[in-house]
């Protein structure tokens, strides 16, 4: 068994770096053999990007994906047992390949989230009339100390295009791509909606009161975050209703009240 572990690592080690020696033993005839095996390995996860970032690729062009996809798979080889996985860091990649150009690395990042939250583990968002029932006899502390657990398929983060219309256009290949900055500062969010991943953009002060609860934070920390925004009356109606647009959209999974009076 040991023996057979080393000439599987040795074969892994040779599929993933030219350089790496054969296998022991190996004659030409195998090694012509690998040569075909890892030419057709690396078309294949190749295909397997272009799949995963069919928006991307469109964006950057079909020649610059394949050089971009190529480096990735060379850089960060999958290690995942399954392929479906073979993108992770992928917009990573295209953050350092297209520096001047942001946009590529917030599709990149677009793509994997929503091909992610396609795949996230089930989870039934709480419903209006059930948060309602569990909060009515709050006091202040509770509310306070209130957590919300957000649903598996949930991702954010800041970005500085237009991804709604960047990713409408980019969905037609006749259609010329429309790279739009923010002129305001802008989050994305990411989640699914029954069986289908959906985003859209939010203002900054809900990306990072969204942040907070993705942390584990409280409700109350909600509310401090927002004082950077507004003043106390109004960081408490912001909060509210973001809350409530977080349960009619379904984004809550569970709450975890505060102490009891």
């Amino acid at each position: 068994m040991t023996q057979l572990l080393h000439v599987q690592n040795d074969f892994l080690a040779c599929l993933l770096d030219d350089s790496a020696p054969l296998p022991s033993g190996w004659n030409a005839r195998r090694a012509a053999g690998m040569a075909v095996y890892r030419n057709a390995y690396r078309a294949r996860l190749i295909d397997v990007l272009r799949d995963t970032f069919e928006r991307t690729a469109r964006l950057v062009g079909d020649d610059a994906f394949l050089q971009a996809a190529a480096h990735h798979l060379i850089m960060h080889p999958p290690t995942n047992w399954t392929i479906d996985l073979a993108g992770e860091g992928f917009a990573h990649t295209c953050a350092e390949l297209f520096a001047n150009d942001p946009d590529v690395a917030e599709v990149a990042w677009l793509e994997w989230e929503m091909h992610r939250a396609f795949t996230a583990a089930d989870s039934e968002p709480l419903t209006l009339a059930d948060f309602t029932a569990a909060t009515a006899d709050f006091h202040a502390g509770q509310w306070d100390e209130l957590r919300l657990a957000l649903i598996p398929s949930i991702a954010l983060r800041p970005v500085t295009h237009d991804l709604v219309r960047l990713w409408e256009t980019l969905a037609d290949p006749l259609q010329v791509s429309e790279v739009a900055k923010l002129r305001q500062p802008t989050w994305v969010l990411v989640w699914r909606e029954g069986e289908q991943p959906a985003f859209g953009l939010v203002p900054q002060a809900e990306g990072l009161a969204l942040a907070v609860l993705q942390r584990g934070g409280t409700f109350g920390g909600v509310c401090a975050a927002l004082l950077n925004h507004a003043d106390a009356a109004d960081a408490a109606a912001m909060a509210a209703a973001m809350l409530l647009n977080w349960l009619e959209i379904g984004l809550i999974a569970t709450i975890e009240a505060g102490r009891a009076a």
